[in-house]
């Protein structure tokens, strides 16, 4: 313990000082009683006692005999000891009056006034920004004197400010029962907020401080800005205010890190002696800190830290940025209502940014990043941008150059020719390769004024060259980009009519422009087949990269030099923020005032245009050259992939589609963008296998020719090295339940398989062969052999007859293999009856694949886990051409026994996919599942076969279920639902009864389970309400009564309610000349309340037998007779009578309806009932969590009588349920006419 540690270094004293100070060893033990009793973290002080008696005991002597020194050295050891440095510990020998034991006068109200006007400053400063300076937290007993006054003279002149700074620089405390008030004032009076739970350790009592009610004049209104100052002076209570706005997010606190003192801190004596110690006695457990440091000892963080000497300043200038927020949010509303040019993302920007909580911010910089963050979040488009200025800085850049124009130009031939020579480089460099170099863009205008000079210097000495490289890496482009379509044209095909260039939307004059390509040009356009390599650089901007974009994005251009400088001549920037008083930095906004889409549809988002091949600018040209050599040999390479496809791909259809696209794409420049053998493998294998959905088509570089695995040199290894290695490529298990796991990783070859295969029986098949199920792990197989695949599937058949697994097809020789079972195998067969669970991953490859899909076609596993890789069992390597390109082809098919189709190069889907971490459980559970399926079943044939009401029915029922027990449908059961499904199908179909089922209810539903749980008895209130509510009656004309009810009750339940029955419903409707009950919406309920019901409708002193009821848990007959005695009038067998009835009226409903019908008392209209049954009753499946409901009872009043079970009560008058009502009151009102 620390206490142990502390005292043992210097907490036992004997002292030694002049005689009129007398020191015992007790005054440790005094300090110890003042912690243990005042301290405010007493679970701190555990074992201190203790700690001392031992020190005192040992007998260690501190001779110190200077007092004062004696408590700094107490003062260093409790500090120590208890990590607090508010603990003091002080030797004051002049008198001293306790604390605690100070007489303190009540001060007059004039008195707290003064003190108040020292304590408490405010003003009104600029910007209508209230400020209130509070150096000492007043208490409850003084708010309550002084308040009104505090309200009228302090409050009231700003609670109309529009901003509020309390100033807790200078405030060194004041009584925490002053707390609430002032968090109420700053907080909605509709919602009491928890702000602080204080501990006080003297009283050892606990105080929960919420926010008030109601206060004296009006609360700050919660959409006004406070900030609290705060400084390293600021402590005690007032540490706790500032503490608890900031974490109300009421308050933004500026200044520097606080005190770190205490809610309460006395200083109380030490025994008799005359030293005394500072202890909190009260602590902070605020419920706002979500369990981080409490502000105590700690000091509260400001959100803003500066000195505290320009705080205030500093939160002018917070809350100047703060009202700026408004304005600036609705200029920027503004600005892209008129200016966005992608037009359809404004309405969603919009909407989202008035939503947004803009609270946090606190300086331009923070309202930038989050204007920032929300816009580009929302409208994924980068070039959408707020800025922050720096001080000085202009907000709108400077005018852009003005755009030259035809009419700028000289007439003078000699000076347009010279122009031309200045503008434009142009050579024929070996291998008769153009190269052109312009290094500004013209206005259109300018073009064709130029044209015949261009044509003749420039184009006509290129025409004839069989590739162009074009210069663009000193060409920063220019204000217009008009020009861009011409020179665009001159790379088309003219013959193939016009090409869609771009298109672009300007929204400032809310024009779309289609630009296509020209077929009129001065001069022989270069055609759209020769190669044109672009050269670029970071200096390549504005229209430059417009025309370098577009021409890669056409396919009619390599790139080749650094990324382009993204300065595109789309947006406009404007003025967001303008600095003021208190904002030394500004904001701007740049936004896209033109939308750019290129020839696919998309619209370009500015930033700098990425080349094909990244070099440096001075390094474009000799790349340039390099690439164009290997374009010039691409074709070749292009020719031979599709030829290999051809040739070896397994699917010739296929390959052949493949094939022709990559000629087609070729012919549309669509490979220009492959700048070395890397990138052409790269786009060809993408191609390829979006073309022929195979994955595992694949082109790859290597400057090694890839060779075969070279087969190991046939050698034996020892007993101990095979039994070594066993261990390590098999993983065995028998889990609980005699459930078997094995787990291997690599499928071997099939004659490492048999020279090994005595060992591998020995010291793994062995084990798990007597196994009642199997987990198969593959998982981590990634692969392997297919040859191995037979021998393990066989140990899985019977030796007769042989299964056939697949058929392989190998494109190379065009033969097909069949793939059987073996009819003999090492050691003992697994057989074909016991359940197999294959586990698979995202992992599982190629003959992993193979083993899993065999056995699931042949319905002898169940896969559970993920999709598997989808990989092939044998794959070609093959040479593209001469060159250091292989191709990666799958040469064999594997077609299924079953659907004689093409397994799936997408992989093995499971029957049950999860993750593959939960492969294993999920495989138990079934596997425990299923092994419960026998004994559940003939549970199940034997509770009907004793409890169900059609005798001979439950025998069949049980012997069918007892013969379908190891049948496949039930062999495959995977989860308890599909259990109770497919046994209530069963059970449904063999009876004709759909009230007889089995469920499967988890056990935390239990408390749904029908006739299982106890019924709960409402108390007699609770019953007169809800009788209230689901009885209704209604007298209609002619004195004709209607009684409604939807379910019946429990005779033990209504026998203690019987009075308030005849009370609130029956003596309503007793005394009517006819009576019309409505069974129309009636579901049933418990059949023991029927014979009561009909007692009512036969008169007194004549028993009539109602039905008699077969019960089959007995095996007897119960008959059911009126009642001789009831409660209250009886209605009698003379007056008109009409049951109401629909295709809803069930179970108890409808034998309420029979009986009455069979005896002749009621006439039935409506529709024919719903065909249900007496109450069934639910009885639990062994110890499981299944439940099967069995109607247990039955009508047998006569042989020749026809049941209503499972057939539903005919009506006496047929009708719609909905008109039923109308009929039977017309026809009871002309009875009863024709009766008078």
């Amino acid at each position: 313990m620390i206490w142990t540690h502390f005292f043992l270094y210097s907490a036992l004293i004997i002292f030694s000082i002049p005689a009129e100070e007398i020191f015992q060893p007790t005054l440790v033990l005094d300090m110890a009683k003042v912690l243990l009793d005042n301290y405010c973290y007493p679970e701190n002080l555990v074992g201190m006692q203790e700690a001392i008696e031992k020190a005192i005991k040992s007998g260690e002597i501190l001779d110190i005999s200077d007092p004062k020194m004696l408590a700094s050295v107490l003062t260093a050891g409790v500090q120590g000891a208890l990590n607090d440095p508010r603990l003091v510990i002080s030797y004051e020998p002049s008198p001293h009056t306790d604390p605690s034991q100070e007489a303190e006068a009540s001060p007059t109200r004039e008195q707290l006034l003064s003190l108040i006007e020292h304590v408490v400053m405010f003003d009104k400063l600029e910007g209508n920004v209230g400020y209130l300076r509070i150096d000492y937290i007043i208490g409850q007993e003084v708010v309550q004197k002084v308040g009104a006054f505090l309200v009228d003279k302090v409050w009231k002149a700003l609670i109309e400010t529009s901003a509020l700074v309390i100033d807790l620089r200078h405030s060194t405390g004041g009584q925490i029962s002053g707390l609430p008030f002032i968090i109420s004032y700053l907080h909605e009076a509709d919602k009491m907020l928890h702000v602080e739970t204080v501990y006080n350790r003297p009283s050892n009592s606990t105080t929960e401080i919420r926010t008030l009610p109601k206060v004296l004049g009006e609360r700050y209104s919660k959409d006004k800005d406070v900030i609290v100052l705060i400084s390293r002076h600021t402590t005690g209570v007032a540490e706790d205010v500032a503490y608890i706005l900031k974490h109300m997010n009421r308050a933004i606190t500026v200044g520097e890190k606080t005190a770190g003192g205490s809610l309460d801190i006395q200083k109380l004596r030490i025994g008799p002696s005359n030293f005394y110690i500072m202890v909190p006695v009260s602590r902070s457990v605020s419920p706002l800190s979500r369990g981080g440091q409490s502000w105590e000892v700690n000091g509260v963080m400001p959100c803003v830290a500066t000195e505290a000497e320009q705080a205030l300043q500093k939160s002018l200038d917070i809350l100047a940025v703060r009202r700026a927020v408004p304005g600036t949010l609705s200029h920027l509303t503004n600005i892209l209502k008129d200016y966005y040019s992608l037009v359809d993302r404004v309405p969603v920007l919009l909407q989202h940014l008035s939503n947004s909580d803009f609270s946090s911010v606190q300086s331009t910089e923070d309202l930038a990043t989050k204007l920032n963050s929300e816009m580009q979040t929302l409208s994924e488009d980068p070039r959408l941008l707020v800025r922050v200025l720096m001080p000085g800085e202009a907000a709108v850049p400077p005018a852009e150059k003005p755009i030259a124009l035809a009419a700028n130009l000289p007439d003078n031939e000699q000076l347009l020719h010279a122009l031309v020579d200045t503008v434009f480089k142009v050579s024929v460099l070996p291998g008769n390769v153009g190269y052109m170099r312009f290094d500004e863009f013209a206005d259109a205008s300018v073009l064709a004024k130029l044209g015949p000079y261009i044509v003749h210097k420039v184009w006509e000495p290129l025409q004839n060259t069989e590739n162009l490289i074009m210069d663009l890496r000193y060409n920063p482009g220019g204000p217009s980009s008009s020009a861009v379509p011409v020179l665009l044209s001159y790379f088309q095909d003219p013959t193939a009519g016009p090409v869609h260039l771009f298109t672009t939307y300007d929204r400032r004059n809310n024009h779309t422009q289609e630009h296509n390509s020209q077929a009129e040009l001065l001069g022989q356009p270069y055609g759209a087949q020769r190669g044109i390599y672009l050269l670029t650089s970071h200096h390549t901007a504005t229209a430059a990269e417009e025309f370098a974009y577009l021409m890669q994005s056409l396919g009619r251009a390599t790139l080749i030099g650094e990324i382009t400088a993204g300065s595109l001549s789309h947006t406009r920037t404007f003025p967001l923020l303008q600095p003021e008083q208190g904002i030394t930095c500004g904001l701007t906004i740049t936004v896209p005032v033109i939308t750019f889409i290129d020839n696919h549809g998309e619209s370009w988002m500015g930033g700098g245009v990425v080349p094909d091949a990244i070099v440096l600018a001075e390094d474009a040209l000799e790349k340039a050259v390099e690439v164009l050599a290997f374009h010039k040999n691409m074709g070749v390479l292009l020719e031979s992939t599709g030829q290999l496809l051809e040739a070896h791909y397994a699917i010739p259809e296929v390959a052949g589609k493949a094939s022709a696209m990559l000629s087609t794409k070729q012919a549309q420049g669509g490979y220009r963008s492959a700048v070395d053998f890397e990138t052409l493998a790269s786009q060809l294998t993408s191609d390829l296998q979006e073309a022929s959905g195979d994955h595992r088509l694949h082109v790859f570089h290597s400057r090694v020719e890839p060779t075969p695995e070279e087969q190991l040199p046939g050698m034996s290894p020892s007993p101990e090295e095979l039994s070594y290695i066993i261990e390590a490529l098999f993983k065995i298990e028998v889990m609980p339940g005699n459930l078997g796991y094995l787990r291997f990783d690599m499928m071997a070859e099939a004659e490492t398989v048999k020279a090994i295969g005595p060992q591998l029986v020995q010291m793994v098949w062995n084990k798990l062969v007597d196994t009642d199920a199997m987990i198969i792990d593959m998982r981590y197989n990634t692969g392997g052999y297919s040859t191995a695949i037979p021998i393990l599937c066989s140990y899985f058949f019977e030796s007769e007859p042989q299964q056939h697994l697949y058929t392989i097809f190998d494109r190379s020789t065009s033969h097909s293999t069949e793939i059987w079972t073996l009819p003999q195998v090492t050691g003992k067969r697994y057989g074909s009856l016991k359940d197999i669970y294959i586990l698979t991953s995202h992992m599982s490859g190629s003959a992993a694949e193979a083993f899993t899909r065999s056995m699931k076609d042949l319905y002898r596993a169940t896969v559970i886990g993920e999709p598997t890789v989808g990989g092939s069992l044998s794959v070609g390597i093959y040479r593209v051409g001469n060159s250091s390109l292989y191709a990666s082809i799958p040469s064999q098919v594997v077609l299924s026994p079953v659907t004689g189709k093409v397994w799936s190069v997408s992989g093995v889907e499971p029957h049950i996919t999860v993750q593959a971490n939960e492969a294993v459980s999920v495989a138990q559970r079934i596997a425990n599942l299923r092994a419960q399926v026998p004994q559940t079943l003939q549970t199940v044939g034997k509770l009907v076969a004793d409890n169900y009401a059609f005798v001979n029915t439950g025998a069949v029922i049980a012997l069918n279920l007892t013969k379908n027990i190891n049948k496949d449908s039930y062999r495959r059961i995977n989860t308890e639902e599909e259990l109770a499904r497919k046994v209530t199908a069963n059970l449904q179909a063999l009876s004709d009864d759909e009230h007889l089922k089995l469920l499967y209810i988890p056990q935390d539903a239990k408390d749904s389970i029908p006739g299982i749980m106890p019924k709960q008895i409402p108390s007699p209130e609770v019953f007169e309400d809800m009788i209230k509510f689901s009885f209704h009656t209604n007298v209609f004309e002619n004195n004709i009564g209607y009684l409604r009810f939807d379910m019946f009750g429990d005779c033990e339940l209504l026998t203690q309610v019987s009075d308030l029955l005849v009370e609130h419903v029956w003596k309503k409707i007793v005394h009517t000349d006819a009576l019309i009950i409505d069974m129309r919406y009636n579901v049933g309920g418990s059949t023991t309340s029927i014979a009561i019901l009909c007692s009512y409708f036969f008169d007194e002193g004549h028993k009539i037998l109602l039905d008699k009821v077969y019960d089959r848990p007995t095996d007897s007959v119960k008959e059911m007779w009126t009642e001789p005695q009831l409660k209250g009038e009886r209605y009698g067998s003379q007056k008109g009578l009409i049951i109401l009835t629909s295709a809803v009226t069930a179970g108890a409903a409808e034998e309420f309806v029979y009986i009455m019908k069979r005896l002749g008392r009621a006439l039935i209209i409506g529709e024919q009932t719903s065909g249900g049954c007496h109450s069934p009753q639910s009885y639990q499946v062994n110890d499981t969590n299944f439940y099967i409901i069995i109607p247990t009872s039955r009508s047998v009043t006569s042989a020749e009588s026809t049941s209503w079970e499972g057939k539903g009560v005919l009506p006496h008058i047929e009708t719609p349920a909905e008109t039923a009502l109308i009929k039977a009151k017309d026809m009871l009102s002309a009875h009863l006419h024709s009766s008078r």
